[in-house]
């Protein structure tokens, strides 16, 4: 066989010019979108706007990852990954309808969170760790005096089957719920399952949840409050000062939901958003007290003015934001007619709030006679991460 000459060797082939071009600009782009992420995240870092290490650097934490989660978190939220994401949020939703990863709609107009959908995986065993702390917390608390009771939220998508249309819950949440306030009840410490109270508004035709947000309405914030009062009531402790409050229901008016933030779609003009829906928000007055009963209050109360501590709240109430949403703190104060002292936290999931409280001046120096726990079902079953407790 003789070699091909050179004069009929093919001739290279050479990309499209156009097609070379795209490419050169296509990563010219990635570099500067690489460039400008880098940049201003390490802006956020010196300015001391970004924090990547919002807890404290471990050997524990690091070996089981939970120093690279925070870490992962904070990289979420630099500004520009921030603003990205938020762009194609928004441009998700408007194309294809997407709700992004942590909310899903079940029938038209109704949000839920994702992760009240599908079990957490080793999820029986962060339950039965947080039982097991919790019959802990309430033993040392009880030898200071303190009574410790809790307060169970159930998931929306376990109260509004009937909004969950083509969504699917998994059976294995069934008895999640069920479990952990057996273990509690079996260990005595006093607890109440809000689901009955919830149940009883749907038998009358209302909705317990709020359309676009992952909280209850305040009828329903009412209902469990009334729930938790009966219980606490029948510890027999006794709770001063007595106050009672009139409530006077406002007019319903627009309510954004944090269903449509988590999604990403608040930064949206109203009308491109999922359908705003409306809430009632009422407000709370003290009742002045009749002359006997203040009396007989001033007379009771003689002996705590000396300390100065006469009209603080002997009730504490610990948890999520459920109890600072559609007025549930001020519903209990209401049902047990004594005041309330809101410590609850936002966003605080199962430990956020008690192990900020336990380490306040205000559990320190005024300690309460009742710790109300509340926590919302989906909690139950979250990874555990750097959750700590200690009582001072």
């Amino acid at each position: 066989m003789t070699a091909p000459s050179a004069a009929n060797a093919a001739p290279p082939i050479e990309p499209p010019k156009a097609r070379s071009l795209a490419a050169r600009w296509s990563g010219a782009a990635l570099l500067a979108f690489l460039a400008g992420g880098l940049a201003t995240t390490v802006t956020a870092v010196v300015t001391q706007r970004l924090d990547l290490l919002p807890h404290a650097l471990t050997r524990a934490a690091f070996l089981d990852g939970a120093s690279m989660r925070d870490m992962a978190q904070a990289l979420a939220n630099a500004p520009f990954a921030r603003v990205a994401a938020e762009r194609e949020r928004e441009l998700s939703w408007l194309a294809i309808s997407d709700l992004g990863p942590q909310v899903r709609e079940g029938c038209p107009g109704w949000l839920f969170l994702a992760e009240e959908l599908a079990p957490q995986v080793d999820g029986d065993r962060y339950l039965r760790d947080r039982a097991r702390a919790v019959v802990e917390i309430q033993a040392a608390l009880r030898q200071r005096g303190i009574r410790l009771m809790v307060a169970v939220v159930p998931d929306k998508s376990r109260i509004e089957t009937q909004r969950l249309c083509e969504l699917d819950r998994s059976l294995a949440l069934e008895g999640r719920l069920r479990g952990f306030v057996s273990r509690l009840a079996a260990a005595g410490v006093p607890v109440v399952d809000t689901t009955p109270a919830l149940k009883t508004l749907q038998d009358r035709g209302e909705d317990p949840f709020l359309r676009t947000d992952t909280h209850w309405t305040e009828n329903a914030a009412d209902a469990a409050a009334r729930a938790v009062a009966d219980v606490a009531r029948s510890l027999g402790l006794e709770l001063s000062p007595q106050q009672n409050w009139d409530v006077v229901r406002g007019m319903p008016a627009r309510r954004p939901g944090d269903l449509v933030r988590l999604a990403g779609l608040d930064g949206l003009p109203l009308s491109l958003q999922p359908v705003p829906e409306e809430a009632s928000d009422s407000s709370f007055t003290l009742r002045k007290p009749d002359a006997a009963v203040a009396a007989a209050s001033s007379a009771a109360s003689a002996e705590a003015e000396l300390f100065g501590d006469a009209d603080l709240p002997q009730v504490a109430l610990i948890g999520t934001s459920f109890s600072r949403t559609s007025h549930f703190a001020e519903f209990l104060a209401a049902a047990l007619q004594t005041p309330v002292g809101n410590f609850a936290k936002d966003g605080g999931n199962f430990w956020g709030s008690p192990s900020a409280y336990f380490a306040s001046d205000a559990f320190r120096q005024t300690p309460p006679k009742l710790i109300v726990w509340e926590m919302p079902e989906r909690v139950l079953q979250l990874p555990r991460g750097q959750e700590r407790w200690a009582l001072p």
